[in-house]
């Protein structure tokens, strides 16, 4: 069976849905968006891709592409005009970081008592040293690995945005400066504007 369009499995939301549909907009290829109630998975999404995690990209040849970073490169391997490839080795060490410990306090922060070994507090604290390696990044660069947005300020910008979430009031005080006006200056896009319309 072949698509007109690849298809992407995406749930509006989620950071990892954000990151790949970023790429795809940014790099200009059309795709069929279909949002997923994660309480009601679509029988397709599960039949191409088991585990029923988004997000999801089928391309018109029937490969299924799984996991989100896959999806980035797979787009920006079609269009990268403004080069988000270039800084791959330094954008890689800080994505495995923003998805391996980062994330993993992330989720602890934003769902404490889900896991009430330790306190809000403590994982927040525990986050913040990624937090104050991108800070002293953004100190001296205009974005994460230099003075151009790459792969990595568009991997790890969902996830900063989700733990500014949590508790709005203390990330724009606290003295995350330079991440603060990182995070702002993305938000204000007209890429993550078009990433996020419904």
């Amino acid at each position: 069976m072949t698509n007109n369009l690849p298809i992407l499995y995406s749930f509006r939301r989620c950071p990892y849905a954000i990151r790949a549909r970023m790429a795809i907009i940014y790099a200009g290829i059309p795709v069929e968006i279909r949002e997923v109630e994660l309480k009601n998975k679509p029988e397709h999404l599960l039949a191409i891709s088991p585990k029923g995690t988004v997000p999801v990209l089928q391309l018109t040849n029937g490969t299924v592409i799984e996991e989100s970073l896959d999806i980035m490169r797979w787009a920006l391997a079609q269009h990268d005009p403004e080069h988000w490839l270039d800084f791959n080795i330094e954008a890689d060490r800080l994505i495995k970081w923003n998805d391996g410990d980062f994330r993993q306090y992330l989720d602890r922060y934003k769902y404490a008592d889900r896991y009430p070994d330790f306190s809000q507090t403590y994982y927040r604290q525990q986050a913040e040293v990624f937090l104050t390696e991108l800070e002293a990044r953004l100190l001296h660069y205009r974005y994460l690995c230099g003075g151009d947005f790459s792969l990595a300020d568009a991997a790890i910008f969902p996830f900063i945005r989700q733990f500014a979430s949590v508790d709005e009031q203390w990330f724009r005080a606290s003295a995350f400066k330079a991440l603060n006006n990182w995070l702002q200056a993305i938000l204000a896009t007209e890429l993550f504007a078009l990433v996020m319309a419904k």
